[in-house]
């Protein structure tokens, strides 16, 4: 299987010698520690003459309050340890219509975010003194009455539009209001050793990277209530390019590494090594591209999932209202052990995933899925190791093989693994595609579950290497309906079944 290379060239990103030659303490220009004081003026004069030079803002240790900032080119914003900056909770200092930002950039150049301290948006009360100017009627908002202010009524925390030569480092980021990082067309992004805790409010991405290209995310730590890093393609359609994950933490109520659902453009040349996803409601990793946009190469090694809703969720939709259609190819998912249980992973954290609005359901496989007439191309996945909760009940919901054609292809929905209702296998579900190929793949489950273990309908190009299927209760554990070009070697399948591998027209 063909890869497209990965032509990852990233600097360390180290700020020019004269960025660090002057250093303006934020508290030499009037800021005060305290609850009591909005010193927001006071560190953007502290920014503004750190611009002029090139040098660090130095945040102390201490609690100062905030308005929104901006970042200028040249200009480290340095948070000491015991520092904590803290978001003011007036929901009216951050503008009447969308928005801004706490700390915002827009085309600047070569500036840094680091230090051991913390940004705390104070998400909850942020969005409390919201409802209560949406009461007051002195804010609007179209949604807030039905479901929840809307995201451009709440402030992200970082929001980096059009720049270059950008570092995150060892800080710690907090309750967001909405989400915690936002990079939009930026270029040579380094966000390393930083810590994520956002569980404070809905829509709260640990990490939002928007055609963006030449980014690298390295040993951080990351509990959101939503998407823990996640890659995406929307606004002026651009791509994701040449981004690097590694050595990550994440616990999410949503999925673990995403890319979508904003897939407007493409995700190209994405690379994931040795990631842990913990306690996550959907999906471990999930790709999706479903706006007319594309995903070409990605390559994810080294994953654990423990006590994850899903394992791999693979996803070409059409979801747009226009004749263009997605693609999905050229992926490599390898060195992947996961935990599924028959209980709901996110269950006891402050936000919880929401339950799916489908049918009930029986614990759900792994999926790649495309559209009819719109393939998924091109997958390996080599050295994967699933176990499942099992549990499944025909009482519950059940889908015979011979009826795999009621299973809904829900064309426009929303990409979520959850998203089909009920599936006829426990461990992997395959349906349009072609080019796949299993390389040492093993299966089992705790409790007893009567379905097949896996299933591929309509899909060419099946090359099966080392399938071990441990249990087995259905008659059929390999059920191949409208295939071709199937080869399958090296498989351990349940020895008291006679008709392991099915095939159907």
């Amino acid at each position: 299987m063909k890869i497209i290379p990965y032509l990852f060239i990233l600097s360390l990103f180290v700020l020019n010698a004269s960025a660090r030659q002057q250093s303006f303490n934020i508290v030499d220009f009037g800021a005060k520690p305290g609850l009591q004081h909005t010193n927001s003026k006071y560190i953007q004069q502290a920014i503004n003459a750190a611009a002029k030079v090139g040098g660090r803002v130095t945040v102390p240790s201490g609690q100062f309050v905030t308005a929104p900032i901006e970042m200028k080119s040249n200009v480290e914003l340095y948070l000491a340890e015991g520092a904590e900056l803290l978001g003011s909770i007036n929901r009216l200092d951050y503008g009447t219509e969308d928005a801004q930002p706490l700390i915002s950039a827009k085309k600047q150049q070569n500036i840094t975010i680091s230090g051991k301290g913390t940004i705390n948006g104070r998400g909850a009360e942020v969005v409390k003194n919201l409802l209560l100017f949406l009461h007051q009627g002195i804010l609007k908002d179209e949604t807030w009455k039905v479901k929840r202010p809307s995201e451009s009524n709440r402030p992200r925390l970082i929001a980096f539009s059009n720049c270059e030569d950008i570092i995150l480092k060892n800080v710690t980021i907090k309750n967001s209001a909405g989400w915690v990082q936002d990079f939009v067309n930026c270029n040579r992004l380094n966000i390393d050793s930083i810590t994520v805790e956002s569980t404070a409010y809905w829509n709260n991405d640990g990490i939002d990277i928007v055609n963006s290209k030449n980014v690298r995310i390295t040993n951080c730590n990351i509990d959101a209530a939503d998407d823990g890093i996640c890659l995406k393609s929307e606004g002026s359609p651009g791509i994701c390019e040449n981004v690097y994950v590694a050595n990550c933490i994440i616990r999410s109520s949503a999925s673990g590494f995403k890319l979508g659902t904003g897939s407007y453009g493409g995700f190209k040349n994405i690379k994931v090594r040795n990631i842990t996803v913990y306690n996550t409601y959907r999906s471990a990793i999930a790709l999706e591209a479903v706006d007319g946009g594309f995903i070409d190469g990605v390559d994810i090694e080294g994953v654990t999932a423990k006590y994850t809703g899903n394992a791999i969720f693979i996803r070409l939709g059409h979801r747009n209202k226009t004749d263009l259609y997605s693609t999905a190819k050229n992926i490599r998912i390898a060195k992947l052990k996961a935990d599924i249980p028959n209980a709901k992973p996110d269950a006891g954290y402050p936000l919880e995933g929401p339950l799916p609005k489908v049918a009930p359901h029986n614990l759900l496989p792994a999926s790649i899925t495309g559209i009819p007439g719109h393939l998924v191309e091109n997958v390996l996945l080599e050295d994967i190791e699933i176990n499942y909760g099992g549990g499944a009940s025909e009482k519950t919901a059940h889908i015979p093989i011979d009826q795999l054609d009621t299973v809904t292809e829900n064309e426009a929905g929303y990409p979520e693994f959850s998203m089909f209702g009920e599936l006829p296998a426990w461990g992997f579900y395959v349906r349009h595609a072609t080019g796949i190929s299993f390389k040492n793949i093993k299966l089992n489950y705790k409790e007893t579950d009567f379905r097949p273990a896996v299933i591929f309908d309509d899909v060419t190009s099946i090359d099966i290497d080392g399938l071990v299927i441990e249990k087995g209760e259905n008659v059929h554990q390999v059920v191949l309906k409208k295939t071709s070009k199937v080869s399958i070697k090296n498989t351990k399948l349940p020895l008291n079944i006679k008709e392991a591998i099915k095939e159907l027209p």
